[in-house]
């Protein structure tokens, strides 16, 4: 499958999912709360605003690829079809991006640098 073929915005849509399941079995496995309990915390790591910050602590770390930078910044220079309504652009085209990251690594089955990237996420 060749990445570049698909969309950011349809890797993005595909990362959401992979993204959100990570945080729901991190919390469900580390926390005992209500499940009303569990989405205020999911909210603290899938929100566009944390998943922004996210990424720039990834890139900082210098641990992405070319390919996965690549992907990166097709998804931050993508134009979206609609205007974020509680976050900056520039905030929702980097949650958007780290999401689009995710669904590359889902579809090219690279689980260990999914691991490896979501240890970093929540501080292990």
């Amino acid at each position: 499958m060749n990445i570049d073929e698909i969309t950011p915005s349809v890797l993005a849509y595909i990362g959401d999912a992979v993204y959100e399941e990570l945080v729901r079995d991190f919390i469900i496995k580390n926390y005992r709360k209500t499940v009303n309990e569990y989405q205020v915390l999911a909210k603290s790591y899938v929100s566009a605003k944390n998943q922004a910050v996210i990424l720039d602590k990834l890139l900082s770390k210098n641990i992405l690829t070319e390919e996965e930078l690549y992907t990166v910044s097709r998804a931050k220079n993508y134009k979206p079809k609609s205007k974020p309504r509680y976050v900056s652009i520039v905030t929702y085209k980097k949650a958007t991006a780290l999401e689009a990251l995710f669904g590359m690594l889902y579809l090219q089955k690279n689980n260990e640098k999914i691991d490896m990237i979501f240890k970093i996420i929540i501080g292990e």
